[in-house]
């Protein structure tokens, strides 16, 4: 059988067997199909059809040429089924295997298969076989799409046909947009070949659909047609084609349907780009539509729309007509004309903004960038200064923020590279805001709206270039003051944006514009009553004032302290001066004193507490208790109005204060607060309700009337009420939450009285007039709160929980915010808020604030939902009445429009309160949603049967209610209640809620099942695996879904179609097929049929033409992937995703991005393997698109993870190209006058000389071409960062590792790494040359003493010197920076310390730079520091640099010991550094300990500076730049303590040092002094308090590098005694301690050697104490072996528990712990005091023992400390008397009896190590009996005990060597004891008798040799008693001629070397005496055996031998011839 048949019959459930022979091709079981039920057919169908496109996409061209004709006649069979029909999934695939057939096998059947589409779609008449046609159709347009080239002749043909199509399809959608989709598919086939009539009647047809039908689908897909036409053919090029195509479009841009308005704006937009051109300027064929009368041409382009266009065959001459073209003012015209037109709906204004976005990116790029000023302009002056825009408010806003789109999210972000964002810039500074005031007469004055546009523009501009923009900040900063004087509020606010912007991206200008407002605005102040308007240029130098200042604490270096206490004096006394002045002077001092009190308490509390109590008593003073209401009717209005505003400007102060200092609200501050809150409350109610006749003199600010003032104050009360409330004390919550404002909230967003703004507003409030109140477009919308926005919620303050559905939010692209901005009446912006822009948000530009009487209900709806909750049920109770009165009120059944306000409002406060009222059931689908999401959460809360109760109810009002909008809200109401409760709560109703959505998804109307599957996704998503049994029914079901045509779009119902273009059906069912996939997790690997339906629908939401579905389908893929990896074709998953990065939607890019992290993860070189060539480039260039983007960062930086040692060579070029790369644009993007942003501006020969180099060692590949554009700096620094964490890691590996193979590559890389620092810290961004130095200080440390491996007597780094230095140059220019100085100071530091220059001569400027510095900062020489060429710096920046500078020298210091040339250039300076190192750590200990030295109560000094007063405000600034430096400066005043301790004492002492500093350096010894000097408990307390806060939190820091310090702060020559005072020890222990439980073996080294160090230096150490009783001294010795023994215990838990025996062996660090903590146990016991010197010696016999039985410690740990274990005991034994009645012998005692005890369980063998323990106890029973037998018994029985398990240890296999040398030991020990001469008595006997019974035991080591040798050795002892010798030998003698004699000459070479060895040396005679006594025959064996063994070369001489030899007569024996005498 075929592989085609094959298939095709699994799919039909029929299997191939190996019996039967290949039958005919098998054809779909038509048979089969229809006998199948019918909701059965569907799935059928799809899943043949599915099987049929994986087996025809996967045939190669050979296999198609043999199966084409089969499965074209399958896939023909197919479109013609009548039933089932062939729906979208099935066409879909029907299409892609015809595709695949055509474009990859013969194209010989292309004819046929069009003729038999063609014959389908021109079949019968019959509506039923719609269907069929509609199959037929998109076939054929797949066809074509595929083939159509080779089909140019039947083109015209099948047009024909498929326009006769159109009209028979009037009543199927589907079919209509399907046909217009073909057609396009078609036109884009054949191109220029189609034929011209033909081509006129699609035009005709396409235009008439695409602007009078009423299906939005085929509204789109008409205009996508006309697009190709336009696109593909030269037909419609004419004006007046476009002038009626125009006229069309403008039509289709007013439906009410997304989709459709988008491809209207496509459309227009390819038609615009395609007539640009440069050259038509001055003739453009479209006139300019500036006159109402259209011309000639253009009238007869109207009427031709209506009529019928004349037939291209007439014969009637006609004028050619002329092409279009336009330029590129012309073509933006078209648009903005019909923008400004009043008809112009907002629907239209958003399509227009589409063709805005969409023609600026089709343009050329160059044309874009060099007309940007063209095109702002454009935008500024047609769309926001006309006056139909701007007269209309809602209009203007809208227009604003699409102005705002267009300008930075599609130019700045999408088009612009950097140096075209730099050129925009400078356009909108010297084209807009310099032009202001009018300078040039004939350039007028930009309008407000235009700088408001250029304002903001601006703004984003200088957010995305951040630092970069500096190099114009002079400019900006100068245009900026000038507009803040603009007399317009707006502009004010929006400049006020802007300079804060602009201050936080170049903060060196923060000072500077800081003082310009402040003089600026006293100066105007100053000027109140002169009438020039200086109240109004007031208002914007404070905005800006406190937009400046609020800026300070995120640039804390550039801040002035000076300049935010005068501006705080400034506005108090205006303040006091307020009530002195006429009532409008008055007016404008209060509300500038109160806008600067506001930008000061953006501080932050450390600022702002210690003016707490005098700001009480300034809102006090503001907000007084109201007078009786009799009063307040009789002030006038204007006074009113005064008080009102005085009141708001406060109440704005309170607002920022409740913000920005939450840390100080307490519970005191809070009910003051409340209480003056509560007074504006009172006040409010005491005014009047309206005012008529207000005329301008009442008016305070001419703008605003009474009633706006009366609002204005109301927001600024409930938004101080709901910080107050949501971020106060909670103590104060009861105080705040009483029904009074409850009710007060109430009533004001569900008040029915509602004024209307406008005239407007009340028509359209009528119920004639009303349609939705989404479609308001007055910016009020009848008191409807801006908190929703469609679908989306925004969060309530003091909200963290995300909302819900954030993934469909996530899924908002540009397209889809412009279009969003539309279901809203509300339109935010700045000037609605001043106080926005120094506080909550302000950073944002898009999340701009409501309009006050919008956040007057925002704000209430808020203090609802917070309030209402914490109240009791009686006022809960009385709230809802209050709401449902109120909702039922008469008013409000007669307005439509606020009754749906009041509506949405009441819904939204009870969804923030959890509580719900019957809103689900509404038409409207955003109050359902309120609904539907408030009832989940009230079941959440209610317990189980209220949650049982609604679920019945809710499925019994599906059953019984029919409206659509009522059932969709009851699907969605049981999806969330699942969703909220959870568990095996809402387990008990999975089943009933399971039934019921299935029945829903299946229901035809468009909102119930698309409800329905979103609900069914969050129940999968709830439920978990209690879902898993549901999973089977849900996936069939959810495939049918996709399958059918009545959920999609292209059904044949009209209403269905467009609402599925909103909603979309396949988006929710890609979202469930997700909510499967968690649901099944890993068990998908087991459920071959689950998995294989999920992976063929994930397939085609790959191929599906929506973003969001798409979005959806990779989300899937990646769930699929990380659940089941094993079936999903990696190869091509990676290829998606690698093509999907490169999408312009951005939630398919991200959600890419994503995937590829988490595959990168696992095996980053497979990624790149199975990825298309070219994928790492894209990855740089994806980044430099999007440097927001984290999944890409994330990628990147897991990718250096995984390859950073395997490819540090490919990893140092892949950034250097990344650093010198050119964005991938067009060659003539940038203008060639540009700068090269790389060239360096340098000021000296070696810098400009080295630069040459570089440039010319770089080439052509590295050189940039003028034209060219360097990647992003933002790129670029994290380029840095990457190789900066390489260096890092490569060092780290050589520290372990000196032979690291990536060590010798980076280090012959070491060239370029530099190269590529020097280009980075001699580039214009600062973040690039800090990140560059840095680099150059890592490679300065990891190679500064590495010999060049081509030079050995060079250093590596000495060929550098030039680059390094010329590197360091512009760091100290005045442009630099406090961070770029410290950095180059660290380098020049690191540079000096490494050696490459030894001659102070040659350090050059490196070393004056630090001398200058260091004199610059020495206190008593300078005033105002500086270091080269920086000067001005701020405090906190001098105190960086400061640090910077100490830290320094420190280093310097402390490589002095190593490095002898720094003495040259220390010398001088070690008087000057001394003083400075300590009265920093004085600084850093005072900072640490006394934090709030600022909320001083009491009165401030006349002469205290500012630092002083405001220290808690730098406190964390100051405290960082402390952190990192301390340590190097006691490391370098330790160090100088080692080299000249007088006088570093002398300077410690707080004496004048500098004359003994550079004296001479006369090593004395230090002398240990019973007082600590001055400034111990300075650095002791420093040391002490950062292990406490580092232990405390875990943050990371090196303890090791604390403990080393605080090791030399406790020497005693420092401490002296202090440290052993009860306090100051027991706290100290108590950290000890901590560090011992909680860290490292690092750590724990370190405190056992401080542990030890105390003990040996305590008072008491060494005193004997002759009285019993236990003293202070003798327990601080104990505490501090308590903690070497509590070390120990860590690393062998067995010491105190004998279970925890670590059975493998321990680390190397492990055992130096060991050793050193036994070490240390051992050295501190001979300093203990007797009366506890026994117990510690127990305890070190214990810890010993446990070591020693402990299987991982025998092989590294035991010969490690065994030496250390005879110290100890040899100790013991010199110490105590010689005599049994010893305390020390019991425990010696119970010490060797547990040594057997050891020894006879390892001679078990049980484990590995027993062996090993076996010798080690031998060698340790040896060492105990040689060491401390003094102090043992001479009977002991222990002893005797040892003696003969040793000896019988020689005849164990692996032991033996090792008894025998300890018996040899034991033997000969000399001088001997009584115990000693025991041992030996007892042993003799016994090793004789082992020797001689040898040849009966088994020797397994040949032990018996070392035990002869010790016999012998043994004699030797006794030379000078030759009694006792005598005896001795002839036992031994004896025993060795026995063995000799019994085991045969195999020995006699041993023995003969015994034997001589006795006859050497004092024994001689002894020996002769001997065997001059022996038997003739002993003797004659003896002899023998010596001759044999060899012994006769041990005699005297041979001529010795000869002599005696000849006066024997000649007699040839042996005997007489030796000579032993």
């Amino acid at each position: 059988m075929s592989k085609f048949q094959e298939s095709l019959s699994k799919t039909n459930g029929i299997y191939p067997s190996q019996d039967q022979a290949p039958k005919a091709p098998v054809e779909l079981d038509i048979n089969r199909l229809h006998s199948l039920p019918s909701e059965q057919q569907n799935l059928y169908l799809l899943t043949f059809t599915l099987s049929l496109e994986n087996y025809t996409c996967s045939l190669n061209h050979e296999e198609i040429g043999s199966q084409q004709a089969h499965i074209t006649k399958e896939l023909l069979q197919i479109v013609q089924l009548a039933q089932p029909v062939p729906t979208r999934v099935i066409r879909n695939s029907l299409g892609q295997c015809w595709s695949h057939l055509l474009s990859n096998g013969d194209r010989k059947p292309l004819y046929e298969s069009i003729n038999q589409l063609v014959a389908v779609i021109s079949a019968g008449r019959n509506e039923k076989e719609l269907h069929s046609r509609h199959a037929a159709v998109y076939c054929l347009g797949e066809v074509y799409k595929a083939a159509g080239d080779s089909a140019i002749t039947l083109s015209s043909v099948t047009c024909s046909h498929l326009l006769r199509l159109v009209k028979t399809a009037q009543n199927h959608t589907g079919l209509r947009a399907a046909t217009y989709r073909a057609l396009e598919k078609l036109i884009g086939s054949v191109q220029g070949s189609l034929d011209e009539s033909i081509a006129k009647e699609i035009w005709k047809s396409a235009r008439g659909a695409a602007s009078g039908d009423k299906a939005a689908l085929v509204q789109a897909n008409a205009c996508h047609c006309l697009e190709e036409l336009i696109r593909s053919t030269v037909y419609f090029d004419s004006a007046v084609e476009f002038e009626a195509l125009k006229t069309s479009l403008w039509k289709t841009c007013d439906s009410p349907i997304a989709p459709a308005r988008r491809a209207a704006a496509s459309c227009l937009a390819t038609v615009l780009v395609k007539a640009f051109s440069d050259t038509a300027e001055s003739r453009s064929a479209v006139k300019s539509k500036k006159s109402r009368k259209p011309g000639k041409t253009q009238a007869a382009a109207f009427e031709d729309e209506d009529g019928d266009p004349s037939r291209p065959s007439s014969p009637a001459p006609k004028k050619t007509s002329l092409k279009l073209e336009l330029s590129l003012t012309n073509l933006l015209s078209q648009l903005s004309s019909q923008y400004v037109r009043s008809s112009t709906s907002n629907r239209a204004k958003a399509a227009i903004t589409h063709c805005y976005i969409k023609v600026l990116k089709r343009l050329e790029k160059s044309v874009v960038q060099a007309s940007y000023g063209q095109i702002s302009s454009h935008l500024f002056f047609e769309l926001l200064s006309n006056a139909t825009i701007s007269h209309d408010r809602y209009r203007l806003l809208l227009t604003r923020k699409y102005v705002q789109k267009i300008l930075a999210d599609c130019l700045a972000s999408q088009i612009l590279a950097e140096s075209g964002r730099m050129n925009a810039a400078k356009t909108l500074v010297n084209d807009n805001l310099k032009n202001y005031p009018q300078v040039v007469k004939e350039i007028p004055e930009p309008s407000k709206q235009t700088l408001v546009g250029a304002l903001n523009a601006l703004t984003s501009l200088i957010e995305s270039l951040g630092s970069v923009f500096g190099s114009i900040g002079d400019t900006c900063q100068d245009a900026l003051i000038l507009v803040l004087q603009h007399p317009s509020y707006t502009v004010q606010i929006h400049a006020a944006r802007c300079l804060r912007a602009f201050v936080l991206a170049c903060p060196q200008q923060l000072i500077h514009c800081a003082s310009i407002c402040m003089n600026n605005a006293t100066r105007e102040l100053a000027h109140l009553t002169s009438g020039r308007h200086s109240h109004r240029r007031c208002f914007g130098f404070a905005n800006g004032l406190a937009a400046v200042l609020s800026v300070s604490p995120l640039q804390p270096l550039y801040g002035s302290l000076e300049i935010s206490s005068r501006a705080l004096s400034i506005a108090i006394n205006l303040l006091k001066d307020s009530g002195k002045a006429e009532l409008r002077v008055s007016s404008t001092q209060v509300q500038v004193a109160w806008i600067l009190i506001g930008g000061l308490m953006s501080m932050g509390p450390d600022f702002v507490k210690i003016h707490v109590s005098q700001l009480l008593l300034l809102w006090r003073n503001a907000l007084p208790k109201p007078l009786a209401r009799e009063n307040t009717t009789q002030r006038d209005l204007a006074e009113l109005s005064y008080l009102t505003h005085v009141r708001e400007c406060a109440l704005g102060s309170v607002l920022s204060f409740l913000e920005s200092n939450q840390r100080l609200v307490t519970l005191d501050v809070a009910m003051r607060i409340a209480a003056l809150l509560q007074n504006t409350v009172d006040y409010l109610d005491t005014l009047p309700g309206r005012v008529k006749d207000e005329d301008s003199s009442s008016k305070i600010v001419p703008s605003l009337h009474f009633s706006d003032l009366v609002v204005m104050l109301r927001r600024r009360v409930l938004q101080c009420y709901t910080q107050l409330i949501n971020f106060g004390p909670v103590s104060g919550v009861d105080a705040l939450g009483e029904s009074k404002l409850l009710s007060f909230a109430v009533t004001l967003f569900a008040d029915p009285i509602y004024a209307p703004t406008s005239l407007e507003s009340s028509i359209a409030n009528s119920a004639a007039n009303y349609d939705s109140i989404w479609d308001i477009a007055d910016n009020h919308g009848f008191g409807i709160s801006g908190l929703v926005q469609g679908q989306n919620i925004k969060p309530l303050p003091g909200e963290d929980t995300p909302p819900d559905h954030a993934h469909l939010q996530e899924n908002a692209g540009d397209d889809v915010q412009i279009d969003e901005a539309l279901i809203t009446p509300i339109c935010g912006a700045q000037e609605h808020d001043s106080v926005y822009i120094h506080s909550r948000g302000g950073s944002q530009l898009y999340n701009l604030p409501d309009p006050p009487a919008t956040e007057v209900t925002n704000s209430a709806i808020a203090i609802f939902a917070v309030v209402f909750p914490s109240q009791s049920p009686k006022i809960q109770e009385f709230a809802l009445e209050q709401l449902t009165t109120l909702m039922s009120a008469g008013p409000l059944q007669r307005a439509p429009g606020r009754r749906a306000a009041v509506v949405i409002n009441t819904a939204l406060a009870l969804l923030g309160a959890t509580k719900v009222a019957g809103f689900i059931v509404d038409a409207d689908r955003h109050l359902r949603r309120l609904g539907y999401e408030a009832l989940g959460r009230l079941c959440n809360s209610s317990g189980n049967a209220f949650t049982t109760n609604e679920v019945n109810s809710l499925i019994d009002l599906i059953v019984s209610n029919r409206d659509p909008n009522a059932r969709a809200g009851y699907a969605m109401a049981l999806g969330s209640i699942h969703s909220k409760v959870g568990g095996m709560a809402a387990g008990l109703h999975l089943k009933k809620i399971h039934a019921v959505l299935m029945s829903l998804c299946s229901d035809p109307h468009p909102v119930v099942h698309s409800c329905a599957i979103e609900a069914l996704a969050q129940v999968a998503d709830s439920a978990g695996l209690a879902f898993s049994i549901y999973v089977s029914s849900t996936l069939g079901l959810l495939a049918q879904a996709w399958s059918f045509d009545t959920h999609n779009e292209e059904s044949a119902m009209l209403t269905t179609s467009n609402t599925e273009l909103e909603t979309p059906t396949p988006t929710a069912v890609a979202r469930a097929i997700d909510s499967v996939i968690n649901v099944l997790g890993p068990d998908l690997q087991d459920m071959s049929k689950a998995r294989e339906l999920v992976v063929s629908l994930m397939n085609q939401f790959r191929r599906d033409n929506s973003p969001t579905v798409q979005a959806e389908g990779l989300r899937c893929w990646e769930h699929m992937y990380l659940y089941d990896p094993g079936h999903i074709n990696l190869s091509s998953y990676v290829k998606h995703l690698q093509k999907d990065i490169k999408s312009l939607d951005y939630p398919i890019r991200a959600l890419a991005t994503e995937g590829l992290y988490n595959l990168i993860r696992r095996d980053a070189q497979l990624v790149f393997q199975l990825a298309h060539e070219g994928f790492e480039e894209q990855i740089w260039l994806t980044l430099n698109d999007s440097p927001s983007l984290d999944g890409i960062t994330n990628f990147i930086e897991a990718w250096l993870g995984q390859t950073i040692l395997a490819e540090p060579a490919i990893w140092i070029v892949r950034i250097q190209q990344v650093l010198t790369k050119s964005a991938a644009t067009q060659a003539e993007e940038t203008p060639r006058s540009a700068k090269p942003a790389a060239e360096p501006d340098l000021q000296d020969e070696e810098v400009a000389g080295f630069a040459t180099s570089e440039i010319k060692e770089q080439g052509a590949t590295a050189t940039l071409e003028p034209s060219q554009e360097m990647l992003r700096w933002q790129v670029r620094v994290f380029a840095l960062q990457c190789l900066s964490k390489l260096v890092a890691v490569i060092g780290k590996e050589l520290d372990l590792d000196g032979e690291s193979t990536a060590g010798h590559v980076l280090q012959s890389k070491v060239g370029e790494v530099i190269r590529m620092a020097f280009h980075a810290s001699t580039s214009s961004v600062v973040e690039l040359r800090v990140g560059g130095l840095k680099l150059i200080n890592q490679i300065l440390m990891i190679f500064g003493s590495t010999p060049d491996p081509e030079f050995s007597e060079a250093l590596l780094l000495e060929q550098y010197q030039a680059q390094i230095s010329s590197a360091l140059t512009p760091a100290f220019n005045a442009d630099s920076s406090p961070e770029l100085a410290s950095a180059a100071v660290n380098v020049c530091a690191t540079f000096i310390a490494t050696g490459m220059v030894t001659d102070i001569e040659r350090m050059g400027r490196i070393l004056k730079l630090l001398v200058g510095a260091l004199d610059s900062f020495n206190v008593k020489e300078a005033q105002e520091p500086s270091v080269g060429d920086l000067r001005g710096l701020s405090s906190n920046a001098q105190t960086m640099v400061r640090m910077a500078v100490l830290s320094a020298w420190a280093e310097l210091q402390v490589a002095r010991t190593e490095q002898q040339y720094l003495d040259k250039v220390l010398d001088p300076h070690v008087g000057k550094l001394l003083p400075l190192w300590l009265s920093s750590l004085q600084e850093f200990a005072r900072l640490r300990f006394e934090p709030d030295i600022s909320s001083q109560t009491g009165p401030l000094g006349v002469d205290e500076s500012l630092d002083t007063i405001y220290a808690a405000l730098n406190r964390k600034t100051l405290l960082k730049f402390y952190q990192d430096s301390w340590l190097e400066l006691v490391d370098a005043i330790a160090s100088l303590i080692e080299q000249d301790p007088k006088a570093v004492f002398a300077a410690l002492d707080g004496r004048n040092s500098g004359a003994q500093m550079n004296g001479d350096h006369s090593q004395t010894s230090i002398a240990y002094r019973d007082e600590p000097v001055a400034f111990f408990f300075v650095l002791f307390g420093i040391a002490i308090e950062v292990l406490v806060t580092r232990s405390r939190h875990e943050s990371p820091g090196d303890i090791s590098k604390i403990l080393a310090a605080l090791k030399k702060i406790l020497s005693p020559a420092v401490a002296g005694n202090a440290i052993f005072q009860e306090s100051v020890f027991s706290e100290t222990v108590e950290i000890f301690d901590r560090l011992a439980l909680t860290e490292g073996l690092a750590v724990q080294t370190v405190l056992i050697d401080i542990a030890k160090t105390l003990c040996l230096t305590h008072p008491s150490a060494g005193e004997e104490d002759v009285s019993s009783d236990l003293n202070e001294d003798i327990e601080q010795l104990f505490e501090l072996a308590r903690i070497m023994v509590l070390i120990l215990t860590n690393a062998l838990p067995n010491i105190t528990d004998a279970r925890s025996a670590p059975r493998n062996e321990v680390s190397e660090e492990a055992v130096s712990l060991i050793r050193t903590g036994f070490g240390a146990l051992v050295e501190a016991s001979a300093v203990f005091p007797s009366i506890i010197r026994t117990d510690l010696y127990a305890t070190i016999l214990h810890v010993f023992s446990t070591i020693i039985s402990t299987p991982g410690c025998q092989a590294a740990v035991v010969p490690q400390i065994l030496p250390e274990f005879r110290r100890f005991v040899q100790k013991i034994a010199l110490d105590e008397p010689q005599s049994s009645s010893s305390p020390i012998s019991p425990q010696i005692k119970t010490c060797l009896h547990r040594l057997l005890a050891i020894l006879r369980i390892a001679q078990r063998r049980e484990h590995e190590s027993s062996v090993a323990c076996a010798k080690n106890i031998l060698l340790t029973t040896s060492v105990l009996l040689t060491t401390a037998s003094n102090a043992i018994a001479e009977d002991e029985p222990l002893v005797f005990a040892a003696l003969e398990a040793t000896i019988e240890c020689l005849q164990d296999l692996g032991l033996a060597k090792i008894a025998a040398g300890c018996l040899r030991s034991l033997l000969l020990t000399n001088p001997k004891n009584e115990t000693d001469e025991a041992v030996a008595r007892y042993l003799f006997p016994r090793l004789i008798t082992y020797v001689t019974t040898m040849q009966e035991t088994a020797d397994p080591e040949n032990s018996r040799v070392l035990i002869e040798q010790a016999l012998t050795a043994f004699v030797g002892l006794f030379a000078s008693d030759e009694s006792k010798a005598a005896a001795a030998m002839s036992i031994v003698l004896s025993a060795m001629l026995y063995k000799a004699q019994a085991e045969g000459k195999r020995v006699y070479q041993d023995t003969a070397k015994r034997i001589s060895e006795l006859a050497r040396g004092d024994l001689i005679a002894v020996f002769r005496g001997i065997v001059a006594g022996m038997e003739s025959e002993m003797r004659m064996f003896l002899e023998h055996v010596i001759r044999e063994g060899g012994g006769a070369a041990n005699g005297r001489s041979g001529k010795e031998s000869g002599e005696k030899g000849d006066e024997g007569g000649g007699e040839p024996s042996i005997a007489l011839k030796f000579n032993f005498g």
